[in-house]
């Protein structure tokens, strides 16, 4: 019994053992690109008023092809029964009772005209919807992409500071031996004064993107965020075709995808402006009660008369222009996002080039200048000069690359808005 008193114990260490690699694997929020779309699409204020008027918007489908309501009527007729009793309201005792039952009927076709209206315009709201997420995924991999790049720009000049102490130390050494200038140790100590203002900045900067980020994920401004680990790679030069590119984002790029869904409904509008040239009807039936029973019944027929031929013709015209105009404003979303495409696509091919000449030729070349720019200043064949500028070749050089690789992705990141998905 003893040793059973121990058991839940037993069990609850276990349970957490078990449990404690699970939660290793849980990366904080940031650290990954996905978290953060993940995030933002359960939490996102605006993507959920848009889901919200697109689920009202295919709520009016149904409604919108459905009959009028039927309307009823009952008049009470010779209330007094001819002045013989005074006025009542009970049907049994006045002169007739008439009960009036009618349903108002539609020209033929226009029932249909305006639940397809409404099809389409559930269908851009969808549109409306897509786009207005894909804006937002945009966003957040435009801020992750320039984070990344703060971050390890920031990791970048920490390590350059440290360098400098170490060749102020190297330089006062060598001051104190009588074999360079007091200069150098001023120099050094410059150059690590205008790093530390550098970090000043960076750091900044990197509090408005988090406060940017933040916005975008309905959190808190000054709630914390992970440092971005790594960029996702580029996809394969044959997936940035700009002939495929095109014929994806024609077919389903999002503002296009609700132009094009109100251009037809602008056109099942004016089908449907038209077909009020013809009347409605109303159909009715009506018993007539006198005293007790129904003694009559009545068919009753109307509808109404399209006279005002100047006002029908101007919502006609009206129709005309509304879906002149919708083509129009497609053709113009149209020549904007291929424009954006091929900015984007130049923008990629720009950053891998520069980023392919700073990995394979600038780089090393900025390497190889500074350790030989350290050794002759040991040996005091270099001037310290010359080995401050050779320290800046290479960090800019570095600088230069991590940029490359951020500006690649901001790129890819407005090629995938407009594409509405991921590449």
């Amino acid at each position: 019994m003893r040793g059973l008193r121990h058991l839940p114990v037993v069990a609850v260490m276990l349970a957490v053992g078990l449990a404690a690699p699970v939660f290793a694997q849980e990366k904080p929020l940031g650290s990954s690109l996905q978290s953060l779309l993940d995030f933002a699409k359960g939490k996102n204020p605006e993507y959920a008023a848009m889901q919200a008027e697109a689920e009202a918007s295919n709520e009016r489908i149904t409604p919108a092809g459905a009959l009028p309501d039927p309307k009823f009527r009952t008049e009470l007729r010779d209330i007094t029964r001819m002045g013989e009793q005074n006025a009542t309201l009970s049907p049994s005792r006045v002169g007739s009772t008439k009960y009036l039952l009618m349903q108002d009927l539609p020209w033929f076709g226009k029932r249909d005209l305006k639940r397809e209206i409404a099809e389409f315009e559930s269908e851009g709201a969808k549109g409306r919807v897509m786009g207005t997420w894909a804006d937002i995924a945009g966003k957040i991999k435009t801020s992750y992409a320039q984070l990344y790049y703060l971050h390890h720009s920031e990791r970048l000049t920490q390590e350059i500071l440290d360098l400098m102490a170490r060749l102020e130390k190297v330089a006062q050494v060598r001051y104190a031996g009588g074999l360079a200038a007091q200069q150098d140790v001023i120099r050094a100590q410059v150059e690590q004064t205008n790093m530390r203002n550098e970090l000043i900045t960076l750091e900044a900067e990197q509090r408005y993107l988090h406060a940017r980020l933040n916005a975008l994920l309905a959190r808190p401004s000054s709630a914390s965020l992970a440092k971005p680990e790594q960029l996702n790679p580029l996809p394969q030069l044959a997936r940035l075709d700009y002939a495929s590119l095109e014929e994806r984002i024609r077919a389903r790029n999002p503002q296009l995808f609700a132009d094009e869904s109100r251009i037809k409904a602008a056109e099942k509008t004016r089908d449907l402006t038209y077909k009020n040239r013809y009347p409605d009807l109303t159909l009715g039936v009506s018993p007539i009660q006198y005293q007790n029973s129904v003694k009559e019944w009545e068919l009753m027929v109307e509808m109404n008369i399209p006279l005002q031929q100047s006002s029908r013709r101007a919502q006609e015209r009206e129709s005309e222009s509304m879906l002149k105009a919708a083509r129009a404003r497609k053709e113009a979303t149209s020549n904007q996002v291929l424009s954006e495409l091929s900015e984007s696509l130049a923008g990629i091919e720009a950053a891998q080039r520069t980023e392919n000449l700073l990995a394979n030729s600038l780089l090393p070349q900025a390497e190889l200048t500074f350790k030989a720019a350290i050794a002759g200043y040991e040996t005091g064949k270099v001037d310290f000069a010359t080995l401050l500028d050779a320290q800046r070749q290479i960090r800019q050089a570095r600088q230069d690359q991590i940029k490359a690789q951020a500006d690649a992705r901001m790129r890819l990141a407005d090629i995938e808005r407009l594409l509405g998905e991921d590449l």
